[in-house]
């Protein structure tokens, strides 16, 4: 029988999770694998995590506020197609890094959760700020903030998945992407009245 480890908390748990996650991939992530990993009985892991989907939610606010910080970083001091270019990269960059968590900051996040929310919060704010210097904002912004995360998402899940098979560098595939974007968001079609 395993000894709970001394210092074992839910923050602990969550980042060995998050290295685990990125090790083995997001949908292959269980709490027998990350017991394991830690040292202690599954039993024991109850004690900090309530089960696998409070887990999951636990991971998505770590990763989402990881590419939140991320997204702030590389936007700064840029404007336009500059700080597009920067945060779709940070974007990109993120997911190569993190192979495992990066699929968990497609999650929604959950209202009961500040800490989740407040990183939601940011990411989006991060993208709304690039969209100011298009001059998008309000229904405009949510719009293209949606196009913007479905291009660029539907793209890296692609590359992670090998889905390109094409005899082309997929760096200046991407860069055309982001080169689109930036052309159609200089361009937004006005509201209709």
């Amino acid at each position: 029988m395993r000894v709970p480890r001394a210092g074992l908390n839910q923050q602990t748990v969550v980042r060995e999770a998050a290295r685990l996650a990125d090790e083995v991939g997001y949908q292959q992530l269980t709490l027998a694998a990350l017991a394991s990993r830690l040292g202690v009985a599954l039993p024991s892991l109850y004690k900090h995590i309530r089960g696998v989907d409070a887990l999951s939610q636990k991971l998505a606010a770590l990763a989402t506020a990881e590419l939140a910080t991320d997204l702030t970083t590389a936007a700064a001091g840029r404007a336009g197609g500059d700080a597009l270019r920067a945060m779709a990269d940070a974007y990109r960059a993120y997911a190569h890094r993190h192979p495992g968590r990066y699929p968990a900051t497609q999650r929604v996040p959950d209202p009961s959760d500040p800490e989740h929310v407040e990183a939601g919060e940011r990411a989006v704010g991060a993208i709304f700020a690039v969209l100011r210097g298009y001059g998008l904002t309000g229904d405009d912004a949510v719009d293209a903030t949606r196009a913007l995360r479905s291009a660029l998402h539907g793209f890296v899940a692609l590359e992670a998945a090998g889905g390109f098979g094409l005899p082309r560098e997929v760096d200046r595939s991407y860069h055309q992407l982001v080169a689109g974007l930036d052309v159609a968001f200089r361009s937004w079609p006005a509201r209709e009245a």
